[in-house]
């Protein structure tokens, strides 16, 4: 008895193609987002953009959304 090894690409490709369909798009994305380690530096991304806004300021912002 022989078995062919998938690539870990073709799993994944296979896996994502089952869960879509089981569970649809929306819910896979959800699913698979839990797994990202993103991208970029928060915390400066955070001085830059707050940098001259008080608390206040920023909490009047969120409201005006």
């Amino acid at each position: 008895m022989s078995s062919q090894t998938k690539s870990l690409s073709e799993i994944t490709q296979q896996a994502i193609q089952v869960l879509s369909k089981e569970i649809g798009i929306a819910s896979t994305v959800r699913f698979l987002n839990q797994f990202s380690t993103g991208y970029g530096n928060y915390t400066e991304e955070r001085e830059s953009l707050f940098k001259d806004l008080t608390l206040d300021e920023i909490l009047k912002r969120m409201q005006d959304t």
